[in-house]
């Protein structure tokens, strides 16, 4: 009995002291995140979050600085993609708060670049915005899109992987398309998607979201929703993000461009719904 007791004791003294710095440091950390929300220019257009419910900045990349962070983002490259080449070279920062991906012309061979958090850092369900321009020049095609090893797995449709194309940008009247893909890429590949017109982001900076929730996505544009789908069932299992910029003829011919032409991505944010 005295063991017992001392034990209980010592158990119920150790609470005492951890479970204030638990509620401290989680506090301190939710503070933390409402202080870089409150410091993000411009502020995004979030979805109105669920009863009892507030959203938190809980990954983001500002692209300040002159190199990109390899902490975060993987640069592709060297080797062949579509109609053309992803090389290092063409994924960089510009020094003024952007990550430039250029399109260019090396020789015979045309060349873009892409960056991925692959390794580095994936999430399922929250909401996933970038906020960038749109390409002029034809032949190739920016995107924002999300990734995993599931994607090509077949037998729980898109709940084990699911490819999410929030925005591709192949037109240049003003259309673009959001995407989703599941069940690899051969004979049981399966795919929903749409297109819509949005003229206004021919010009400037607009922002391309996602609400990834368990049972639904929500597409948006500058915080406007564009498509909703719960098709392949949803993904359940953790995505890496991706900027990418592809040669093919689905967005013209690239021989028409008039190249170089950067694609500059203002910042990558993802938030989480916690308990208000």
């Amino acid at each position: 009995m005295i063991v017992r007791s001392l034990g209980m004791c010592c158990g119920m003294a150790l609470a005492a002291v951890l479970l204030p710095a638990l509620a401290a440091e989680s506090k301190t950390l939710a503070e933390e995140a409402a202080t870089d929300m409150a410091r993000l220019s411009p502020a995004d257009p979030l979805p109105p979050p669920p009863p009892g419910k507030k959203w938190v900045l809980v990954w983001h990349d500002e692209f300040d600085g002159d190199k990109i962070d390899e902490s975060k983002w993987t640069i592709y490259g060297d080797w062949a993609r579509r109609d053309g080449f992803w090389v290092k070279e063409d994924s960089y920062l510009d020094g003024k708060g952007h990550l430039v991906i250029r399109t260019k012309r090396d020789g015979e061979r045309f060349t873009s670049g892409a960056v991925a958090t692959r390794d580095k850092y994936a999430k399922n369900f929250g909401y996933f915005v970038c906020r960038c321009t749109h390409p002029k020049q034809p032949g190739h095609w920016a995107a924002f899109w999300m990734f995993g090893s599931g994607v090509g797995r077949v037998g729980d449709e898109g709940r084990d992987g699911t490819e999410i194309d929030i925005m591709e940008m192949p037109y240049r009247d003003g259309r673009l398309t959001s995407n989703l893909h599941w069940d690899g890429y051969g004979k049981d590949h399966k795919s929903d998607g749409t297109v819509f017109s949005r003229p206004e982001i021919l010009e400037g900076f607009h922002t391309y979201g996602l609400w990834w929730k368990p049972d639904e996505y929500v597409f948006d544009v500058d915080g406007k929703e564009t498509w909703r789908s719960s098709a392949g069932g949803v993904c359940q299992a953790p995505l890496y993000l991706k900027l990418t910029v592809e040669i093919g003829n689905w967005a013209g011919d690239i021989r028409k461009a008039e190249l170089p032409e950067e694609w500059l991505i203002d910042y990558v944010r993802v938030y989480d719904l916690v308990e208000e």
